[in-house]
């Protein structure tokens, strides 16, 4: 998972990653926001997924100590951080700055 997580960040698109649980209650309501932004980013985003069970060593070595938290990635890098659930027009508030 590593090296495909990385070539999955590494693009000129923004890449939204929420790192989830199937257990999380807020993860829930966040899953339908997430589809809203999509559907409003269209190409202009990508938005990917991650299992913390599954992928507990990448949850680590970003430091995901709580779900859902959402990382923006541009060109690789993380642009910006935060945990917890966020409303549609707050996502694409941040998103759209670095578009």
């Amino acid at each position: 998972m590593k090296s495909s997580f990385k070539n999955i960040v590494d693009s000129e698109i923004p890449v939204l990653v929420d790192f989830y649980a199937d257990w999380c209650g807020p993860c829930k309501m966040l899953a339908p926001i997430l589809k809203q932004v999509k559907d409003a980013m269209g190409d202009r985003l990508k938005i990917v997924k991650i299992d913390v069970d599954k992928n507990q060593k990448l949850a680590a070595k970003y430091n995901v100590r709580g779900v859902p938290t959402m990382m923006l990635f541009k060109n690789g890098k993380q642009v910006w951080r935060q945990s917890g659930v966020l409303q549609k027009n707050d996502i694409l508030n941040v998103i759209k700055q670095y578009i």
